[in-house]
Protein backbone atom coordinates (compact mmCIF):
# COMPACT_ATOMS: atom_id res chain seq x y z
CA UNK A 1 0.00 0.00 0.00
CA UNK A 2 1.04 3.38 -0.18
CA UNK A 3 3.23 5.43 2.00
CA UNK A 4 0.88 6.59 4.53
CA UNK A 5 -0.40 2.83 6.54
CA UNK A 6 -2.83 4.54 8.58
CA UNK A 7 -4.56 5.89 5.58
CA UNK A 8 -4.62 2.44 3.86
CA UNK A 9 -6.17 1.19 7.17
CA UNK A 10 -8.40 4.01 6.36
CA UNK A 11 -9.78 3.48 3.37
CA UNK A 12 -9.85 -0.37 3.75
CA UNK A 13 -12.35 -0.03 7.32
CA UNK A 14 -14.16 2.97 4.99
CA UNK A 15 -15.41 0.15 2.62
CA UNK A 16 -16.11 -1.98 5.21
CA UNK A 17 -18.19 0.43 6.98
CA UNK A 18 -19.96 1.38 3.92
CA UNK A 19 -20.90 -2.55 3.77
CA UNK A 20 -22.25 -2.75 6.89
CA UNK A 21 -24.24 0.10 6.40
CA UNK A 22 -25.54 -0.73 3.51
CA UNK A 23 -26.77 -4.07 4.72
CA UNK A 24 -27.52 -3.24 7.76
CA UNK A 25 -29.14 -0.01 6.90
CA UNK A 26 -27.46 1.79 10.04
CA UNK A 27 -26.54 5.23 10.00
CA UNK A 28 -23.66 7.01 9.43
CA UNK A 29 -22.67 8.54 12.76
CA UNK A 30 -23.27 5.12 14.50
CA UNK A 31 -21.12 3.28 12.09
CA UNK A 32 -18.22 5.55 12.51
CA UNK A 33 -18.61 6.04 16.31
CA UNK A 34 -18.30 2.10 16.45
CA UNK A 35 -15.56 1.43 13.92
CA UNK A 36 -13.82 4.40 16.17
CA UNK A 37 -14.29 2.78 19.59
CA UNK A 38 -14.41 -0.42 18.94
CA UNK A 39 -12.07 -1.41 15.78
CA UNK A 40 -9.16 0.74 15.62
CA UNK A 41 -6.42 -0.02 17.73
CA UNK A 42 -7.62 -3.29 18.81
CA UNK A 43 -5.21 -6.94 19.36
CA UNK A 44 -6.04 -9.17 16.94
CA UNK A 45 -4.76 -12.42 17.48
CA UNK A 46 -2.17 -10.91 19.75
CA UNK A 47 -0.81 -8.67 17.17
CA UNK A 48 -2.10 -5.16 16.94
CA UNK A 49 -3.58 -3.82 13.73
CA UNK A 50 -1.71 -0.77 12.49
CA UNK A 51 -3.30 2.31 13.30
CA UNK A 52 -5.96 4.23 10.86
CA UNK A 53 -5.99 7.90 10.17
CA UNK A 54 -9.56 8.24 12.10
CA UNK A 55 -10.12 11.37 10.72
CA UNK A 56 -9.44 10.69 6.60
CA UNK A 57 -11.48 7.25 7.69
CA UNK A 58 -14.37 9.48 9.05
CA UNK A 59 -14.29 12.18 5.84
CA UNK A 60 -14.36 9.02 3.47
CA UNK A 61 -17.66 7.57 4.97
CA UNK A 62 -19.21 10.83 5.28
CA UNK A 63 -18.49 11.92 2.38
CA UNK A 64 -19.77 9.13 0.18
CA UNK A 65 -22.63 9.05 2.05
CA UNK A 66 -23.21 12.84 1.46
CA UNK A 67 -22.27 12.38 -2.06
CA UNK A 68 -23.97 9.50 -2.96
CA UNK A 69 -26.10 9.79 -6.26
CA UNK A 70 -22.99 12.05 -7.70
CA UNK A 71 -20.99 9.56 -6.98
CA UNK A 72 -23.15 6.64 -8.20
CA UNK A 73 -23.72 8.40 -11.14
CA UNK A 74 -19.70 8.95 -12.26
CA UNK A 75 -19.58 5.14 -11.37
CA UNK A 76 -22.43 4.02 -13.69
CA UNK A 77 -20.96 6.79 -16.25
CA UNK A 78 -18.02 3.86 -16.46
CA UNK A 79 -19.67 0.47 -15.99
CA UNK A 80 -20.66 -1.64 -19.46
CA UNK A 81 -24.01 -0.50 -21.59
CA UNK A 82 -26.51 -1.90 -19.65
CA UNK A 83 -24.88 -2.18 -16.37
CA UNK A 84 -27.08 -1.24 -13.18
CA UNK A 85 -24.75 -0.53 -9.84
CA UNK A 86 -26.89 -2.77 -8.02
CA UNK A 87 -26.13 -5.82 -9.81
CA UNK A 88 -22.48 -5.31 -8.52
CA UNK A 89 -21.30 -7.22 -5.11
CA UNK A 90 -21.75 -5.12 -2.08
CA UNK A 91 -18.46 -5.05 -1.24
CA UNK A 92 -17.25 -4.05 -4.90
CA UNK A 93 -20.30 -1.33 -5.00
CA UNK A 94 -18.41 -0.06 -1.09
CA UNK A 95 -15.03 0.32 -2.65
CA UNK A 96 -16.17 1.67 -5.83
CA UNK A 97 -17.86 4.70 -3.83
CA UNK A 98 -15.05 5.23 -1.40
CA UNK A 99 -12.49 5.36 -4.50
CA UNK A 100 -14.59 7.60 -6.38
CA UNK A 101 -15.17 9.88 -3.56
CA UNK A 102 -11.96 10.19 -3.26
CA UNK A 103 -10.74 10.51 -6.90
CA UNK A 104 -13.68 13.43 -7.02
CA UNK A 105 -13.08 15.61 -3.56
CA UNK A 106 -9.64 14.86 -2.79
CA UNK A 107 -6.90 16.27 -4.90
CA UNK A 108 -4.08 15.90 -2.51
CA UNK A 109 -4.34 12.48 -2.91
CA UNK A 110 -2.48 11.60 -6.11
CA UNK A 111 -4.74 9.73 -8.69
CA UNK A 112 -2.61 6.95 -8.92
CA UNK A 113 -2.45 6.21 -5.10
CA UNK A 114 -6.00 6.00 -4.98
CA UNK A 115 -6.75 4.03 -7.51
CA UNK A 116 -3.81 1.82 -6.04
CA UNK A 117 -5.21 1.48 -2.97
CA UNK A 118 -8.75 0.47 -3.91
CA UNK A 119 -6.97 -2.13 -6.04
CA UNK A 120 -5.25 -3.12 -3.18
CA UNK A 121 -8.45 -3.53 -0.72
CA UNK A 122 -10.10 -5.48 -4.03
CA UNK A 123 -7.55 -7.94 -3.58
CA UNK A 124 -7.98 -7.76 -0.05
CA UNK A 125 -11.60 -9.86 -0.67
CA UNK A 126 -11.16 -10.79 -3.90
CA UNK A 127 -8.90 -13.16 -5.92
CA UNK A 128 -11.04 -13.42 -9.00
CA UNK A 129 -11.37 -10.34 -11.85
CA UNK A 130 -12.69 -8.07 -9.05
CA UNK A 131 -9.36 -5.91 -8.77
CA UNK A 132 -8.86 -5.51 -12.07
CA UNK A 133 -12.59 -4.25 -12.66
CA UNK A 134 -12.28 -2.05 -9.96
CA UNK A 135 -8.90 -0.84 -11.79
CA UNK A 136 -10.51 0.06 -14.93
CA UNK A 137 -13.64 1.67 -13.18
CA UNK A 138 -11.82 4.15 -11.14
CA UNK A 139 -9.42 5.42 -13.48
CA UNK A 140 -12.29 5.75 -16.02
CA UNK A 141 -14.06 7.95 -12.99
CA UNK A 142 -10.71 9.50 -12.77
CA UNK A 143 -10.36 10.07 -16.18
CA UNK A 144 -13.89 12.10 -15.94
CA UNK A 145 -13.56 13.81 -12.66
CA UNK A 146 -10.00 14.81 -12.82
CA UNK A 147 -8.64 17.34 -15.61
CA UNK A 148 -5.47 16.61 -17.34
Amino acid sequence: MSGHPSRSVARLAAVQALYQMEVSSIGVEHVIREFCEHRFDRDVDGETLAAADEGFFADLVRGVVAGQAAIDTAIVKRLAEGWRLERLDATVRAILRAGAFELKSRPDVPTEVAINEYVEVAKSFFEGTEPGFVNGALDGVARDVRPG
